[in-house]
């Protein structure tokens, strides 16, 4: 069956030249045109990948993302119409797993559309074929412990609330320890982006979990980074 977009823009114009590209490179394609028609098409329909503006009318794309994501972990590329770090930021704090800035080309769009929704497939086809998610695993680093079958991560004995993306992050660095990784190889892993995304959103990300599992963030010990490369866990 072809997959699912949820398209969410108050422009119809924008709105209806999404959903004809989309549907022309196979997917099934339904729109909303506000916050709350949003929502309730997510919740109905179930989608694949969500495309969000961020102007709405009724309730911004920021809100309608923070509500999706704690009801689902369906991947959320965000619109927006100003080049501005603010608005990207805000957008990965709320769970986004992409951006784009209007305008963009449709080639692009539907690039990052493929690279996300490749993403999803390989997850479930590892469910799938193993019947249930891998077996209970246990990454432990001096205080530090990662319950990969629980999804959970505890320090000094306390469990640390991370974000999807903050959590995919560590489990990738700490599965990787002792390894330089490229800021782009980190992309293409934990974003499947494939080369696509903007490489300052892992330095964002990276900044939260110092944050998060460094005695002192400005002084790291386990997240190194690697003038020019990227980044190499120390464990």
């Amino acid at each position: 069956m072809p997959e699912k977009i949820l398209v969410v823009d108050d422009e119809p114009t924008l709105r209806e030249t999404l959903a004809y590209n989309l549907e022309n490179a196979g997917y099934d394609v339904i729109t909303a045109a506000d916050g709350p028609a949003a929502l309730e098409s997510a919740r109905a329909d179930s989608p694949d990948l969500v495309i969000l503006d961020i102007m709405l009318p009724g309730m911004d794309g920021f809100e309608v993302c923070r509500i999706l994501r704690k009801e689902m972990t369906t991947p959320v590329l965000m619109l927006t119409a100003r080049d501005d770090e603010i608005d990207r930021v805000v957008g990965l704090e709320v769970g986004a797993d992409d951006y784009l800035t209007k305008p963009f080309s449709m080639r692009e769009l539907l690039a990052r559309v493929k690279a996300m929704l490749r993403r999803v497939r390989l997850i479930r086809e590892e469910i799938d074929s193993e019947g249930t998610l891998p077996s209970k695993k246990i990454i432990t680093f001096d205080d530090l412990v990662i319950n990969l079958d629980r999804h959970e991560i505890s320090l000094s004995g306390q469990p640390l609330a991370l974000k999807p993306k903050e959590y995919e992050l560590l489990v990738f660095l700490t599965q990787h320890r002792g390894h330089v990784l490229s800021r782009e190889k980190i992309l293409e892993t934990v974003w499947g982006w494939e080369y696509i995304g903007d490489s300052r959103t892992v330095d964002v990300h990276i900044r939260w979990l110092r944050e998060k599992v460094e005695v002192d963030p400005a002084s790291p010990t386990r997240i190194i980074t690697i003038r020019g490369v990227g980044y190499r866990f120390e464990g």
